[in-house]
């Protein structure tokens, strides 16, 4: 089943800069931590985090799913997590953990009952200093898309 999505509308002023950053999701059922397994998470916080800043995007959710290894749920939650560069999750099967990381979704186990805030907080300083690889990467396809935009932008006569 797919996610049902609740998204802030940005203001057509601040637009563009609500929309940079990197994509976070987090497992989370109280909007503060993180407190899900991946598999059966019913909701992911999506925030957009650059190194000055984190803004809330999006809020996804799901049916309640069994911890069960039925593979089958995982593809509407991989599918709700396209353009997200990491899930922060309590815990993450290997094969999800395998097809997040092909989808591009870098999976991040963290202790359960880990705060959303901090861990935003010690991203934002991580991309400052040094982002870690799984950012680098994500960075970079953000950039090679960006300058494919700027061309497409450009007046081309063949």
């Amino acid at each position: 089943m797919p996610a049902h999505r609740l998204a802030l509308v940005p203001d057509p002023e601040t637009a563009k800069e609500a929309a940079t950053g990197l994509r976070i999701a987090f497992a989370s059922t109280d909007r503060t931590s993180v407190d899900q397994h991946f598999g059966s998470a019913t909701s992911f916080m999506v925030y957009a985090v650059d190194a000055g800043a984190s803004r809330f995007v999006e809020a996804l959710r799901f049916t309640p799913a069994a911890q069960d290894g039925d593979e089958g749920k995982l593809v509407a939650r991989i599918a709700a997590l396209e353009g997200c560069a990491a899930v922060y999750v309590q815990a993450v099967g290997s094969s999800a953990a395998s097809q997040l990381i092909r989808a591009g979704v870098h999976p991040q186990k963290v202790a359960s009952g880990a705060l959303i805030a901090p861990l935003l907080a010690a991203l934002q300083r991580q991309l400052a200093e040094e982002p870690p690889a799984w950012a680098q990467k994500a960075l970079a396809a953000e950039k090679r898309a960006d300058r494919f935009d700027a061309m497409e932008a450009e007046d081309w006569d063949e």
